[in-house]
């Protein structure tokens, strides 16, 4: 099964074809991408699947993703504005949780997949754990270098990228989504 990722993230699309072992995932970069006017990141990932379905191929699936990163002690922020919360997100979170004893972070991403035929599928996952003191790891992208996962004592961006292909968010969101999809062969 070929899916369009629409996304002009090139990790993004390495993320999910790790996670989709069996299906074949290409980047669907569009110029004039829809703004991300959701409230959640179901909303999100909605709508960026909804605009690519109209300028794809008709036989291919598309798939919306948004994803973010909550910090506990910031009710939730940045969320679903983690992309766009800052220059520098990791050292905008980093000073936000300087004085804060509340370190827990949670990763967040939602999958939508639209079939040719309009039918929408959905995958969601969630990697919890604390934020770092300070950014540590050379792999992955975005906060990976500050966020520990509950159980490791090492940072996303030091597990490394086949860790992350098999435990990060997205890594969980695309095995739901990827159940459905096998379904709707």
């Amino acid at each position: 099964m070929r899916l369009l990722l629409a996304t002009g993230n090139p990790h993004k699309v390495d993320e999910l074809r790790a996670a989709l072992s069996g299906f074949e995932i290409h980047a669907f970069g569009l110029t004039d991408t829809p703004p991300e006017t959701g409230a959640t990141y179901l909303d999100n990932a909605r709508i960026k699947a909804r605009h690519a379905r109209k300028h794809a191929p008709v036989d291919a699936w598309v798939v919306g993703e948004d994803s973010g990163i909550e910090a506990a002690a910031l009710g939730g922020r940045p969320g679903i504005e983690s992309a766009r919360w800052a220059e520098d997100g990791v050292a905008a979170l980093l000073a936000a949780l300087a004085h804060e004893a509340d370190r827990r972070v949670r990763y967040v991403s939602e999958l939508v997949a639209i079939s040719p035929n309009g039918a929408e599928l959905r995958g969601t996952g969630m990697l919890e754990g604390v934020a770092a003191n300070e950014p540590r790891g050379s792999e992955g992208f975005g906060y990976d270098p500050i966020v520990i996962p509950l159980g490791e004592t090492r940072t996303v961006a030091e597990l490394g990228d086949v860790w992350k292909s098999e435990h990060s968010h997205r890594a969980l969101a695309a095995r739901a989504l990827a159940d459905y999809l096998r379904r709707a062969r």
